[in-house]
């Protein structure tokens, strides 16, 4: 048999795969924490200068006098939502100034400062705030968000060959414990080198943890399931959003946030023992009877029995291959994926650049962050209700087009609406966190469906690709609100995920459905899909391989 008969035969999602698949679930929650946790590492409460000569100074007014001082030395903001200028103080000659009715210099120069308070009204503290990663040093900010996700692209790159040849077990094994170490060590970086080193390896563990556990999970199900698994590992990756805002709005500390979420995982290693390698994988490095030991496990929590003999002679044929360049071999081809790669990258900066925007949304910044997560649930739940009901394509163009249209009213509402329309600006982002999240789910099923058997795992690694470098653009385009300032800056990232994903939207409806269509196999397969044609010559193969089926039944009698 097959595999994927000897998993029908054992069950499909048996009592033995929804254990194991909801175990490789959970470290989903770890990385949906570690992807979008730099919102609270690296978040910048509001500040000023220090007053010069004033010992013990605090951001908030502490009395009279201490007002008296802040008046004297902190300019007012060029920005309206601004309570005092961030980066300078007035410096002057004591026994000459001049003071207007405000308690404001009239003679006096500015100059730029060394030292800051912080408000402590959203966190107690972050590393950026410790580090003074403030004015002329922000751009930091953003360069360790960005390495972060370069950390996610070379991990997903590196641990996706790594499983191909030592095992997705291992694999799995060895992020967990990269991930410990680079977590806890991060609490104690003395140092933004540091610092951002250890966040690219946390990225990159990050993308082997939860790569490696996707496939193992895909891997243990039956053909009939995989979009299900696929989609329902999801849910925790959310479930891990909904969790850090919890935490992160009692603890209020980056330190003991980190160190909540990082110390936990040292229970993940406990898996090794409950956990096994994937069959799949077993079978295709020629180690049968390993895999046979793990499928009769399965056969027996299932309580199902299987035949003596698993495995057939004809299970030793090399499946054909293909190479990435094929994807461009042809005009059809071409143009397919690079729509294709075009949807993954705006998918992915969208996703990611909604979930650091966060801090630019006003209102309640906890609410609003513990929203973006919850959104994501009523997301995979609509995936799932009508992927196979009106289609992929049809679903992932309106996930794009209403989750980007939403983005892009967010302009109206942040400039012309202000203060008193701050909830509208807020469902608005919301809405497209939820077709953002939606879009992702389907992509994956979607691009799976459209890429040739012989090409499909080259061509979803290389898509993978793209979703790291959409992230790494992503905070460059969320801090853009901090470098542009005022009702425009802030307008501006929901404007660009928004035309982004409205872009994206519109050029899938150049790819052909895949709903209900027998999934393209070889090159010439991918470049007549979706036509009379490609469905012509699927049905003289089946009718073809009935007749032979018949031929073979009738020598029975």
């Amino acid at each position: 048999m097959h595999f994927d008969e000897i998993l029908e035969k054992i069950g499909e999602f048996g009592l033995y795969q929804k254990f194991l698949y909801t175990l490789l679930c959970i470290p989903g929650i770890s990385a949906g924490v570690f992807m979008v946790i730099s919102v609270f590492l690296l978040g910048i409460p509001d500040h000023r200068c220090v007053i010069p000569g004033y010992e013990n100074d605090t951001y908030t007014i502490q009395n009279d006098y201490h007002k008296t001082l802040v008046n004297h030395y902190i300019p007012k903001p060029t920005e309206e939502k601004k309570k005092y200028d961030e980066c300078s103080y007035w410096a002057f000659n004591s026994s000459t100034v001049l003071f207007d009715n405000e308690s404001r210099p009239i003679n006096a120069s500015t100059v730029k400062c060394t030292k800051w308070v912080y408000d402590d009204a959203i966190f107690a503290s972050t590393f950026s705030s410790e580090m003074n990663l403030v004015c002329d040093d922000f751009p930091k900010t953003t360069q360790a968000k960005t390495l972060f996700f370069g950390g996610v692209l070379v991990g997903a790159f590196i641990t996706g060959m790594l499983s191909d040849k030592i095992g997705r077990k291992k694999t799995l094994f060895l992020s967990f414990l990269l991930a410990l170490g680079a977590t806890v060590g991060l609490a104690f970086s003395p140092s933004y080198p540091v610092f951002v080193t250890l966040r690219f390896f946390v990225g990159f563990s990050m993308a082997g943890i939860f790569m490696t556990a996707f496939v193992i999970g895909l891997e243990l199900v039956g053909p009939t399931k995989r979009n299900l698994a696929g989609i329902v590992i999801e849910y925790f990756f959310a479930l891990g959003l909904v969790l850090l805002a919890g935490v992160a709005y009692l603890l209020r500390d980056w330190f003991y946030i980190e160190l909540a979420f990082g110390a936990p995982m040292v229970l993940f290693l406990l898996m090794w023992w409950v956990i096994p390698e994937s069959p799949r994988w077993l079978i295709n490095q020629g180690r049968k009877e390993e895999a046979e030991v793990i499928l009769r496990k399965a056969a027996k929590v299932n309580k199902v029995t299987l035949p003596d003999k698993l495995f057939m002679e004809e299970d030793e044929e090399e499946p054909p291959t293909g190479h990435l360049l094929h994807l461009f071999t042809s005009r059809v081809l071409l143009v397919r994926t690079l729509v294709i790669f075009f949807n993954w990258m705006v998918v992915s900066m969208t996703y990611y650049g909604l979930s650091l925007n966060t801090g630019n949304l006003g209102g309640d910044f906890y609410m609003n962050f513990f929203i973006s997560g919850l959104v994501e649930f009523p997301a995979y739940t609509l995936s799932i209700l009508f992927l196979d009901r009106i289609g992929r394509k049809i679903c992932h163009l309106l996930a794009m087009v209403i989750g980007g249209g939403c983005c892009l009213a967010t302009i109206f509402t942040i400039i012309y609406g202000g203060e008193d329309l701050q909830w509208l600006t807020t469902t608005l982002a919301m809405i497209g966190k939820l077709g953002s999240a939606a879009a992702f789910a389907i992509i994956y099923v979607f691009s799976a469906e459209l890429y040739p058997t012989v090409v499909r795992n080259t061509g979803m690694g290389a898509s993978s690709c793209c979703a790291r470098v959409g992230g790494m653009i992503a905070p460059y385009v969320a801090d853009s609100a901090k470098i542009i300032g005022g009702d425009f800056g802030h307008a501006v990232p929901l404007a660009v995920f928004g035309a982004a994903s409205v872009l994206a939207g519109l050029l899938s409806l150049l790819l052909p459905e895949t709903l209900g269509e027998h999934l393209p196999e070889s090159i010439e397969d991918g470049v007549i899909f979706g036509t009379d044609q490609y469905r012509e010559k699927k049905a003289r193969k089946y009718k073809s391989s009935s007749n032979d089926l018949l031929k073979i039944e009738m020598t029975k009698f």
